[in-house]
């Protein structure tokens, strides 16, 4: 029997894990699951929670959203990859689940296998930062912190949708220096660069629609620096995942890549603020370092 340990984060999904959680819970008892929940309290708790429960159980599930899990699979990575991930999605976007199998929930659990998948990592200065799904500057990671900014009765699509209007009210470019693998460094203006292990991010944006989570790349969108009416063209596109070939984007791919810059950077990862000050980030792949359960 393996043993499950379930980190909870009720505000995810603005409430939602709270109200799904024990139906959840009563589905995965009646499917024979034994397992021990705790509800994390602060931002951040989740880390400490899964890098102890790793030396002590066989599966930590993630029950929340896309912060949740970002938080599971850093302690998790911490702890050397000694537990597998699972996942309840109970968040807003749940972009991560989108690269596993199409199971349901606790079928997910019950029926499951654990696989290794890539992560990726950040180190900026003297921090580090894993991430499951994927980060970027820009955009994306001024659209992430808006998200707290939307009334709060706004959920799912509808709250990123309302955080994309309040990111167009004052669109980033950014002046950045990019190295990709042994390349020569090249200097970057840029709305967004992602940097993707999974296809979406923001619930229904698919950046790197071909990426695989397995293969040990990293997939990348780097974007022009666009305007306001240019971000709003490529948005049915890239929700689409259309966007392949518009002059206007870059897909690429890399084992690792540095983005510098002159001037203070916000770093969203797995929908979460990584970093708020960062002048140079140094981001490799993992291949097959994270384990998953699906």
């Amino acid at each position: 029997m393996k043993r499950f340990f379930v980190i909870l984060n009720p505000t995810a999904g603005r409430g939602r894990a709270r109200r799904e959680w024990p139906g959840q819970a009563a589905a995965l008892r009646g499917a024979g699951v034994s397992f021990e929940a705790v509800e994390t309290r602060q931002p951040g708790e989740a880390v400490g929670l899964a890098q102890r429960a790793a030396r002590e159980v066989d599966v930590v599930v993630a029950a929340g959203g896309d912060g949740t899990v970002h938080e599971v699979a850093n302690g998790l990575l911490l702890a050397g990859g000694k537990a597998a991930l699972g996942v309840l999605p109970l968040g807003s976007g749940d972009d991560f689940v989108k690269m596993l199998p199409p199971r349901g929930p606790v079928e997910r659990l019950v029926q499951g296998t654990a696989r290794p998948l890539d992560a990726g990592r950040i180190v900026a200065g003297a921090a580090t930062r894993y991430f499951a799904n994927g980060m970027d500057i820009g955009f994306g990671a001024h659209a992430s912190r808006n998200v707290t900014r939307v009334p709060w009765f706004l959920t799912g699509l509808g709250a990123y949708l309302g955080a994309l209007v309040l990111t167009l009210m004052r669109t980033p470019k950014l002046q950045v220096r990019l190295q990709l693998d042994d390349a020569p460094a090249f200097a970057q203006t840029t709305s967004m660069t992602a940097v993707m292990n999974g296809r979406c991010f923001g619930g229904s944006f698919h950046v790197c629609p071909d990426a695989q989570a397995d293969d040990g790349l990293l997939d990348l969108l780097i974007a022009d620096g666009i305007g306001r009416l240019g971000i709003l063209g490529l948005v049915p596109k890239i929700m689409r995942g259309a966007h392949a070939g518009d002059p206007r984007l870059r897909l690429a791919r890399a084992r690792r890549l540095v983005i510098e810059s002159q001037e203070p950077l916000l770093v969203e990862a797995d929908g979460e603020i990584a970093f708020q000050d960062a002048r140079r980030l140094e981001i490799d792949g993992l291949p097959g370092a994270l384990a998953v359960f699906a």
